[in-house]
C-alpha cells in the first residue's frame, strides 16, 4: 500500500533538507516541494496567517509512522503540523515503485 505525507514548512530550504534527509534515510521515494502556500490559521487561541512551502511526500505505508516521526524530529518548527494517510489506490507502476522502498531498509 502506498502513502502520502503533506507538511508545510518556513522556507524552500528547510524543506529541501528535510527531504533529503529522508531520501537518505530510505523513508521515502520523494518529495514534490508545492510552492508557497498561504496559511491561515488559529495557534494558542489567536488568529494568524503566514506563506509556507507545501511538501507531499511519497513512501510505503509499511514506513508511514517511521517517516512521519522523522519529519516530526526534523522540522524546524516546534510543533510541526504533519499528516500522513495511506492511499486507497495508486498507478501499478507507482505502488511498485513505492512498495521497492521497504525492500531497501
Amino acid at each position: 500500500m502506498t502513502a502520502l505525507i503533506y507538511a508545510p514548512f518556513p522556507d524552500r530550504e528547510s524543506a529541501r533538507a528535510v527531504a533529503g534527509t529522508l531520501l537518505g534515510d530510505r523513508l521515502i521515494a520523494c518529495a514534490n516541494l508545492l510552492g508557497e502556500v498561504e496559511s491561515l490559521y488559529e495557534w494558542n487561541g489567536e488568529q494568524g496567517e503566514g506563506r509556507e512551502i507545501g511538501v507531499l511526500f511519497k513512501t510505503d505505508g509499511s514506513l508511514l509512522e517511521r517517516a512521519v516521526a522523522r519529519i516530526e524530529a526534523l522540522h524546524p518548527y516546534d510543533t510541526p503540523a504533519v499528516l500522513g494517510w495511506k492511499c486507497d489506490a495508486a498507478g501499478a507502476e507507482t505502488a511498485a515503485w513505492l512498495r521497492a522502498l521497504k525492500h531497501r531498509q
